[in-house]
């Protein structure tokens, strides 16, 4: 039976119609959209007339008839707002880990003095491999990459450091850091400062122009809908667009890409980091899934997440069966992202027990079991029932049973 009080949750939820913007399965309890947004209703039509129209029957002339060469930038716009950036400054393009690649070597042509890049020490991990993955070409007397514990970050930033290059949403616990007040101490020690996004944007408010962010990335297929595999995007400063050379040297981030020219020039502002021909069918998803968030503020989904995240964890305190779970999580919503996590002996047996009653969880090693909570598709009834399966599953020991114990390839 649910609480009375969530009844009253799901009667006074702004946000209860975006629902209906989405294409869900009967009978899904989707705590997964950390990991893969649902599909909104919106995109099936914007590709079947792309494919049918625009590619089946207009082919090449739909660069320009359809404006195809602008949608990298058309999609920017419309994750402007959403970041709190000012028209210009993001371009859609590539993936986190190629777009990473071009900020860091930015970054570190703009402090030429310096050296080192701070990170934290379990940042995402294609994060590390990107920062690696440089230094290694650069050599150590360009580039010296210290990763250091969460709390070790402020104690060593010097001004030796050149860039902060952090997550703000920790992919396993879902702890958050303060980007402004890291940004700003950054700055004040001469470094500049690299923020991925991927799980904050879409669910948390941000303000990159007015937390004086550097650059950051972001992916589109978690929070933002826009399908798997869906293109990231850039955010580059405007104080920062021409005082580099792009390193990824691609013919559309060209000046004049159709000129041919075979000496590069590169395009000016942020379309400098443009490399190769736009994915248009998936930029085209990710544009089309981008229209829900038009007429929605950043503080009413967060508003919204905080109250889903602390529903759940409060029932899940409240059940003497689900004990052995040990929170790993910021139990205050002002310290987190949309998801929570546990540790459990079993977390992937309880996943896929959880996956056979319709509750789709993901799980992350070595024993975390993770519940994204997006605040346009799920429910505070949904909530509850959620909570209800966990209880189930732990109470019955459901997770033993062999068919739950096989691992998968994709986790």
């Amino acid at each position: 039976m649910i609480p009375p009080n969530i009844q009253e949750l799901d009667a006074n939820d702004g946000l209860a119609h975006k629902r209906k913007a989405f294409n869900l399965p009967d009978h899904v309890i989707y705590l997964n959209g950390n990991s893969l947004g649902p599909l909104p209703a919106s995109v099936p039509g914007r590709i079947e007339s792309l494919i049918k129209q625009e590619w089946g029957t207009d082919l090449i002339t739909s660069w320009n008839k359809h404006g195809w060469i602008d949608l990298p930038q058309q999609v920017g716009e419309k994750l402007a707002g959403l970041l709190g950036a000012a028209p210009g400054q993001v371009v859609c393009c590539d993936s986190v880990s190629i777009n990473l690649f071009k900020l860091l070597s930015a970054a570190l042509q703009l402090r030429p003095e310096r050296k080192v890049v701070l990170s934290q020490a379990d940042n995402f991990p294609t994060d590390l491999y990107m920062a690696q993955g440089l230094e290694s070409l650069l050599g150590s007397g360009c580039m010296d990459l210290n990763t250091v514990p969460a709390e070790n970050l402020l104690p060593s930033l010097n001004e030796q450091v050149a860039v902060l290059y952090l997550t703000q949403v920790d992919f396993r616990s879902g702890a958050r850091h303060d980007i402004a007040q890291l940004t700003r101490a950054a700055h004040e020690q001469g470094a500049l400062v690299i923020w991925d996004l991927s799980h904050s944007v879409g669910v948390l408010p941000l303000e990159l122009d007015a937390w004086q962010v550097d650059f950051a990335v972001g992916c589109g297929y978690k929070f933002l809908n826009g399908g798997p595999g869906a293109p990231a995007f850039i955010y580059a400063n405007a104080t920062h667009h021409d005082q580099f050379q792009q390193r990824l040297q691609g013919w559309m981030g060209h000046a004049a890409p159709f000129s041919f020219s075979s000496e590069y020039q590169a395009a000016s502002g942020i379309a400098q980091f443009l490399t190769g021909t736009p994915n248009i069918i998936s930029l085209a998803a990710l544009d089309a899934a981008l229209d829900v968030f038009a007429d929605i503020e950043a503080d009413e989904l967060h508003g919204k997440v905080c109250q889903l995240t602390d529903l759940f964890l409060q029932l899940v305190d409240s059940e003497p069966t689900l004990r052995d779970l040990k929170l790993q999580s910021p139990s205050d919503s002002g310290q987190r992202g949309a998801q929570l996590a546990w540790s459990h002996p079993q977390a992937w047996g309880i996943s896929r027990a959880l996956h056979s009653l319709g509750v789709m969880v993901d799980y992350r090693e070595p024993d975390l079991l993770r519940f994204g909570f997006s605040p346009l598709v799920l429910s505070f009834e949904e909530v509850g029932r959620s909570v209800q399966a966990l209880r189930k599953i732990l109470g019955e020991r459901i997770y033993t049973r062999a068919e739950f114990q096989n691992r998968l390839k994709v986790t």
